[in-house]
C-alpha cells in the first residue's frame, strides 16, 4: 500500500515547485506513510460516504475530471446494463397492429355501410361529404398534435383519441340507426359532425402512435400501417356478412356498428396493457433519451437517496475533495466524513419556445422530405379515387354490390401491400418519390369505369375491381414504406417528431386527394344536395 500510495501522489508536470517540494517531503517520511496506509486499509469504515438526492448525480463533472492524475477510484457512477427485452410470442406486435385497427375503424364504419347511406340520404353527395369532412378536420388535428407533442403527453393524447373515436360511434349507432330521433336533415348533419369528431379523436391518435411507433424497431410500424388495412378488410367482411345474413337493413346496420364498437374498445384496452409492458417502457426510454438500464439502481436504499464511495479523502491531502460549504452539509464522526447532500430544488420544466419548435421540424424536415413528399402524393392519388368515385360506380346487374366489392377489394388488396412493405430493401427517397408519382394512371383508368355516365368505356364489373386490387396493393406498400424507412433517417430522440412530421405529410395528402375528388364531383353532378329541412325517415323498420 506504501507503493501504492507513492505511486498516486507521483508529482506531475502540472505541479507547482511548492507541491513538489511537499511530495518530496513525504518520501522522507516514507515509514511513516507505509504505517498510515496499512493503517486506513485495515478500515473498512474510512470509505468516505456521500448522500445526494435520487434526482441529481454529484457533481459527474467534477469527479470525472483528472481522475488518472488524482488516483480517484471511480465508483460513484457505475453502468447497470438491461438486457433489451424480446417481444415474446410475438403479443407487442399484434397489439400495434390492432392499434391501427382502431384508428381508421370508426371513419371506415361510417363510409363502408354505402348501401344505407344511398338509400337513406338518396340523392346526396353523402360519401363525398363525408370524406371530405373527415379530411379537413383530420388535417386540422394532426397539426395541432404536431404543436402538442412536446406539450402533452403520448399516452394523454392516445386516450383521449380513444375517447373521441368512441363517442360518436355509439351515439350514431343508438340514436340514428336503433332508435331513428332524427329527420333526414338531422341525420345528416349529425352523421358529418360525428365523422368530424371521429376525425379528430383518431388523428390525434394516429399521429402520436406514429411518433410511438417511431421510437420502437422498424417492423412495428409496419404493422399498426398494416392495421389500417387490417381495419378496412374487417369492416368490409363485417358489411358483407351482415347484409347476407340479416335482410331488415336497420338492423343489420346497427348490429354492423355494434361489431365496430366491439373491435375499438378492445384496440383501446390492449393499448392500456401494452404500455406497461417492459418492452415498450425500454425503447421509449430510449427515445426520450432517458437511456436504458435506469429503472433500478442498486445504489439506492429506498429512501430517496444514494449513497456514492468515493475514496478521493482517503488520502492525506484531501486536496480533490468537492467544497462542503457549497454541496452540503458534513458530519464527522469517529475520524469518518459523512456528507449529507440535501435536496436541491428540482427545475421547473418550461415549454419550448415557438422559435425552437420550427427550428426543431425544419432539422428533421430537412432530413425526410423525399420521404415527406412520396408518402403525400400516394395518398392523394388514392383519395381522388377512394372512396368517393368508387362508391359511384354502379352495374345493372350488381346493383349496390358491385361498390362494396370494389372497396372490399381495395381493403384486401392495401392489407397485402403493407404486408410486403415489411420485406427488407431500402428504398432512396428519390426513387420511391417517382413511384409515387407513376401511379397516377389510375386516375384515367377509373374515369373510364364511370365515363360517359350511359355507357362507360369500360363497363364490364370486372375492371373496376381489378384496378382497385392494383390501386390497394400499390397504396398499402408506398404509403407504408416511407413512413417505416424515415424515422430511421433521424437520431433515436428525433424519432417521435419525424413520426408526426410524416403523419403532417400523410393528411395533406389525404386532404389534398379528397378536395379533388369533391371539386370533381360537385362540377359534374352539380343536382346532389342535402335533403331538405323537416323530411323525416320513415319508421317502418327500414330506417329509409
Amino acid at each position: 500500500m506504501g507503493s501504492v500510495g507513492a505511486e498516486r501522489r507521483r508529482p506531475t508536470p502540472a505541479q507547482t515547485p511548492e507541491e513538489r517540494d511537499v511530495w518530496r517531503d513525504g518520501v522522507r517520511a516514507g515509514w511513516r506513510d507505509v504505517q498510515r496506509e496499512s493503517w486506513r486499509e485495515g478500515r473498512e469504515s474510512s470509505v468516505v460516504q456521500s448522500y445526494s438526492f435520487d434526482s441529481y448525480q454529484l457533481e459527474e463533472e467534477e469527479s470525472s475530471k483528472d481522475v488518472p492524475e488524482r488516483g480517484v477510484l471511480a465508483l460513484s457512477q457505475p453502468d447497470f446494463e438491461e438486457p433489451i427485452p424480446d417481444d415474446r410470442y410475438h403479443g407487442i406486435y399484434f397489439a400495434m397492429l390492432l392499434a391501427g385497427v382502431g384508428f381508421l375503424l370508426p371513419y371506415n364504419s361510417f363510409i363502408t355501410d354505402v348501401d344505407y347511406l344511398h338509400h337513406k340520404f338518396k340523392g346526396t353527395s353523402i360519401v363525398f361529404d363525408m370524406s371530405l369532412t373527415y379530411i379537413v378536420v383530420a388535417l386540422l388535428a394532426v397539426i395541432l398534435n404536431n404543436v402538442l407533442v412536446e406539450r402533452l403527453s403520448m399516452h394523454t393524447r392516445i386516450t383521449v383519441g380513444y375517447i373521441l373515436a368512441l363517442g360518436p360511434l355509439v351515439f350514431v349507432s343508438v340514436f340514428d340507426v336503433w332508435l331513428a330521433k332524427f329527420t333526414t336533415r338531422q341525420a345528416y348533419v349529425v352523421n358529418l359532425v360525428s365523422v368530424g369528431v371521429v376525425a379528430f379523436g383518431c388523428t390525434v391518435q394516429q399521429s402520436s402512435f406514429y411518433g410511438y411507433m417511431g421510437m420502437l424497431p422498424k417492423r412495428y410500424t409496419q404493422g399498426v400501417m398494416t392495421g389500417e388495412s387490417t381495419a378496412g378488410v374487417i369492416i368490409s367482411l363485417s358489411r358483407i356478412f351482415t347484409k347476407l345474413l340479416i335482410a331488415d337493413e336497420r338492423r343489420n346496420t346497427l348490429i354492423f356498428f355494434l361489431v365496430s364498437i366491439s373491435m375499438e374498445m378492445l384496440c383501446f384496452l390492449l393499448h392500456l396493457l401494452v404500455r406497461r409492458s417492459r418492452f415498450v417502457r425500454y425503447y421509449t426510454s430510449l427515445g426520450q433519451a432517458k437511456g436504458p438500464g435506469r429503472c433500478h439502481d442498486p445504489r439506492d436504499n429506498g429512501t430517496g437517496y444514494r449513497v456514492h464511495h468515493d475514496v478521493t479523502t482517503e488520502e492525506g491531502n484531501g486536496g480533490t475533495g468537492t467544497s462542503v460549504a457549497e454541496e452540503g452539509l458534513e458530519d464527522v464522526v469517529g475520524g469518518i466524513y459523512v456528507r449529507f447532500d440535501a435536496p436541491k430544488a428540482k427545475i421547473k420544466k418550461s415549454w419550448p419556445s415557438i422559435r425552437d419548435m420550427i427550428l426543431h421540424r425544419y432539422v428533421v424536415s430537412r432530413v425526410i422530405w423525399a420521404y415527406m413528399l412520396s408518402i403525400a402524393i400516394t395518398y392523394s392519388i388514392t383519395l381522388c379515387l377512394f372512396p368517393g368515385l368508387e362508391s359511384e360506380i354502379r352495374n345493372e346487374t350488381m346493383g349496390e354490390w358491385l361498390p362494396i366489392l370494389i372497396m372490399a377489394t381495395f381493403n384486401m388488396s392495401d392489407f397485402v401491400g403493407k404486408i410486403l412493405a415489411a420485406l427488407p430493401y431500402d428504398w432512396s427517397g428519390g426513387r420511391l418519390l417517382l413511384f409515387s408519382c407513376l401511379r397516377v394512371v389510375f386516375i384515367p383508368l377509373f374515369v373510364m369505369c364511370v365515363y360517359p355516365a350511359d355507357a362507360p368505356t369500360l363497363s364490364h364489373p370486372a375492371w373496376p375491381c381489378f384496378f382497385s386490387l392494383l390501386m390497394g396493393v400499390t397504396n398499402g406498400y408506398f404509403g407504408s414504406v416511407p413512413m417505416i424507412q424515415a424515422a430511421g433517417k433521424v437520431p433515436p430522440e428525433q424519432r417521435e417528431l419525424a413520426g408526426n412530421t410524416m403523419t403532417v405529410s400523410y393528411m395533406s395528402g389525404l386532404m389534398v386527394g379528397s378536395t379533388v375528388a369533391y371539386a370533381a364531383y360537385s362540377f359534374t353532378t352539380p343536382g346532389h344536395k342535402i335533403p331538405t329541412l323537416g323530411t323525416h325517415a320513415p319508421a317502418n323498420g327500414t330506417g329509409y
